[in-house]
């Protein structure tokens, strides 16, 4: 039962994701001719929901074996191969037995558990310390997709992490296993535009040319208005379309944070929502999160802080190193700007879109914005 129709975690079902339409085309017809993917986008535009959605049209579910891991968490090699691991046995056990039990014979290198779940299906699990020797269970995940009685599809979120990897070679080494085995897709997503371009459009890197890329952008207004609008009239509420464009406008179009504006707005609606009301949401999302923000704030150095402002306080900051910038907001100089732009970039606080820089976060941009 779905009490509030606008979803912030997860995929649901098309009836609760907007649009896309062309986007889910494209990516399906290129799992289809076996493609591989780049699927670059803002953190939180929809990335995710994009992929899971297209997971589920008929023609993936038939035809393929999918497999979805965000490695945003991951610190190093093991870790990627501790996660792949398990969520292919994770897929496996509601599937068949005899699939899941291959997969332990094949990946050797492994210390599984085997157990059983209440409703008496098998499970196999493992912790890190029972990776042995990593590269070699690498190779073995791999051997198994390629023995696979269906084409796999393997969606990795967040790809751009593996550059932060302590292990030397990772890209290199996954682009050799990657490209001998023909049984399996990949979709490589993330969220680091220059980046992750730099990683397959660079000649002097292994991924170079490997796959079609995809850059997703905000869904057009005319259509999450609408769709927002319906969801509303949907469970027996009203919510003018003028407002949600409005909404749209302030967030420009950045899908989790009109969709979790929106889920609490649903909420505080009985029957017609008004502008006061997406504000209150609005500016209670913001105040529920202070405390984090605070802490995020308060953590950094001076000078941190001061461009961090600064990038809030100009919502899309270009030129960051000139003498009208620096006078602007009261900077030190162009080094320490240069500076802490690139220690702000490493804790993923800010984006680079173009030439210019912006706070990741639209609601802790907005409460940087409020002192």
């Amino acid at each position: 039962m779905i009490y509030n129709p606008f979803i912030t975690s997860g995929y649901v079902s098309p009836g609760y994701f907007c649009d896309r339409e062309e986007e889910t085309r494209q990516l399906t017809l290129d799992i289809q001719g076996h493609s591989h993917i780049v699927l670059i986008s803002p953190r939180r535009m929809g990335k995710t929901g994009l992929i899971e959605h297209c997971f589920n049209q008929e023609a993936i579910k038939k035809e393929f074996h999918t497999i979805f891991i965000d490695i945003y968490s991951t610190l190093n090699l093991n870790d990627l191969v501790f996660m792949l691991g398990n969520k292919i046995c994770k897929s496996l056990k509601n599937r068949d037995k005899q699939l899941l039990e291959k997969f332990v014979q094949i990946v050797k290198s492994i210390q599984f558990t085997i157990g059983f779940d209440e409703a008496g299906m098998m499970n196999g699990s493992f912790g890190l310390g029972d990776i042995k020797d990593t590269q070699k269970s690498l190779e073995e995940i791999f051997q198994y997709l390629e023995e696979a009685k269906r084409p796999c599809v393997v969606a990795i979120d967040e790809f751009q992490q593996i550059e932060k990897y302590p292990e030397k070679n990772v890209e290199a080494l996954l682009r050799t296993h990657i490209q001998h085995c023909k049984n399996a897709t990949f979709i490589f997503a993330g969220s680091q535009r220059h980046t992750i371009q730099n990683m397959f459009t660079s000649a002097s890197k292994p991924f170079y040319n490997s796959s079609n890329i995809i850059s997703l952008g905000a869904i057009p207004k005319e259509k999450y208005a609408k769709f927002a609008s319906q969801k509303f009239s949907d469970f027996g509420k009203d919510c003018p379309i003028e407002l949600i464009e409005d909404l749209y406008d302030q967030l420009e179009g950045h899908t989790w944070y009109m969709q979790a504006v929106l889920y609490l707005a649903f909420y505080m609606t009985e029957k017609e929502c008004s502008q006061t009301i997406i504000d209150d949401a609005l500016k209670k999302k913001v105040a529920d999160n202070a405390n984090v923000f605070e802490s995020m704030y308060y953590g950094l150095n001076e000078r941190q802080r001061a461009v961090l402002k600064a990038i809030a306080i100009e919502n899309k900051a270009s030129q960051m190193q000139s003498v009208g910038f620096i006078q602007k907001h009261g900077l030190v100089s162009a080094s320490s700007v240069q500076s802490a732009i690139k220690q702000l970039l490493d804790k993923d606080l800010i984006t680079k879109e173009g030439n210019a820089y912006r706070v990741d976060d639209r609601f802790f941009g907005m409460w940087l914005k409020s002192f």
